[in-house]
């Protein structure tokens, strides 16, 4: 959904529910949980790359990426749609939204937590956390009793197991161990109010009951040194319980340019920590990924004010965007063109017409012309800027345009639809791009037939 490869993705068969979940959400103005590989309209350039990382990444390897576009470019979708290359892997996904006052990146124990909390994959929605833990205990006795281990004799031997498999986490965290500990024996004693709130405490959560870290033999709440030893720890839990790896995404991480200097400060410094230990092979199994604007990482106030930081992520983009490396620490997405957008609207109306009461008169009445002429009305408003343009033009055509066409037979968008953008409806960025009409006509080609899309005679 982002990018000048105009080049259609292929087309595989939609269900329903998927159908249903794109459009619902397009029609909100937001970009789809899933099916997104519907919509991947010019990012078939990444798709090499992309599959060769998560290939290293399930076979132990680690990998961290920077993601740089203006608004409207496309970066959720763009981490969206690799966390849908991950999870077809089996890997365990987990989107994170970086912000002041709800996650502050400075503190780690605080991005852990809403990690284990949006911790979510292929078969299991947030938070995952649970079923991974006892998935991964499952994943012991299994392993227990392939080693010829009797049922009298399987707690302890998955004892062993358990201390074996966490021993290099146990030399940063030891009480990760102990708190999966503490959850099995409640478990095993019926427990399950002291093994929630031990789960609870696993996954960084504070104000745990004493009573129930005690019975794990745990004390305190997790910190920010302590959240980098619980990572390691989930990571060995996900690749014992059969999942290869982990795709964490930090979004919107240029929200640390507008926080107190000294808070941005440590964030910036926390965020280079993060990278040296994914380099350093401290977390094998891990694909981290951030995304940012292009002042983020080239102004004074984001990461050019730490000079280690900035060096990892120095990135040439002297060149063509055309010749962009896809295996550079730091990507580029170059946003839509008029082309590429009207491109996504003919993807859109496609799959809108195939759950359709009424396909054909979908594709006669929104034909490619019109789908055209609305992206360009829809820019216009927006003064031009096509990049602010893509979530505004999507909720339009489904929601004002499709949307009526489908339900109403006598609806002709061409002769009973006129494009409004009340400010309301915009976001900051959008807003400072309109052009202040409240009420925009849309320019139609007046030699096109409303119900055909051919020439009037």
């Amino acid at each position: 959904m982002t990018g000048t490869d105009t080049t259609p993705p292929a087309a595989p068969s939609v269900s329903a529910v998927r159908r249903r979940g794109i459009v619902d959400a397009l029609r909100r103005g937001a970009v789809p949980e899933a099916g997104l590989d519907q919509l991947a309209v010019g990012l078939g350039r990444f798709q090499a790359a992309v599959d060769s990382e998560l290939e290293a990444v399930a076979a132990g390897a680690s990998v961290f990426k920077a993601v740089r576009g203006e608004y409207g470019s496309g970066k959720t979708f763009f981490t969206r749609w690799l966390g849908e290359q991950a999870k077809r892997r089996n890997f365990a996904v987990a989107e994170i939204q970086v912000s002041e006052t709800e996650t502050p990146l400075h503190r780690l124990e605080t991005v852990y937590r809403r990690l284990t909390e949006r911790l979510t994959t292929a078969s299991f929605p947030p938070s995952a956390l649970r079923p991974v833990v006892d998935a991964w205990f499952y994943a012991l006795e299994e392993d227990a009793l392939a080693a010829g281990v009797s049922d009298v004799d399987l707690t302890g031997a998955v004892e062993e197991l358990l201390v074996l498999r966490l021993a290099e986490v146990s030399r940063h965290a030891p009480s990760f161990s102990a708190a999966l500990r503490g959850y099995r024996a409640a478990l095993d004693a019926g427990d399950e109010k002291t093994a929630a709130a031990i789960l609870a405490w696993l996954g960084g959560q504070p104000h745990v009951a004493a009573a129930a870290k005690r019975a794990a033999g745990v004390r305190g709440d997790l910190d920010h040194f302590g959240a980098l030893g619980f990572l390691q720890g989930l990571l060995t839990v996900l690749r014992d319980g059969g999942h290869p790896g982990l795709f964490v995404v930090l979004d919107e991480v240029e929200t640390l340019q507008r926080v107190r200097s000294d808070a941005r400060d440590k964030a910036l410094n926390a965020l280079r920590q993060l990278i040296d230990e994914v380099h350093s092979g401290r977390f094998p199994g891990l694909y981290l990924i951030i995304t940012g604007t292009p002042a983020f990482y080239d102004g004074q106030q984001g990461v050019q004010r730490l000079a280690p930081l900035a060096q990892r992520l120095a990135t040439d983009f002297g060149t063509d965007a055309r010749f962009d490396n896809p295996r550079a620490v730091q990507l580029r997405l170059p946003g839509f063109t008029l082309d590429s957008l009207g491109e996504l609207g003919r993807t859109i109306r496609d799959l809108y017409a195939a759950g359709a009461g009424d396909p054909e008169r979908i594709k006669a009445l929104v034909d490619d012309n019109y789908i055209s002429d609305l992206a360009q009305a829809v820019t216009g408003s927006l003064g031009g800027k096509v990049g602010v343009a893509p979530r505004l033009y999507l909720k339009k055509l489904v929601g004002d345009v499709m949307d009526r066409v489908d339900q109403f037979h006598d609806f002709d968008p061409r002769r009973d639809y006129r494009l409004t953008i009340s400010t309301n409806e915009l976001t900051d960025v959008e807003r400072n791009s309109a052009v202040g009409a409240d009420d925009i006509d849309l320019d139609l080609d007046t030699d096109v037939a409303p119900a055909t899309g051919q020439e009037s005679p």
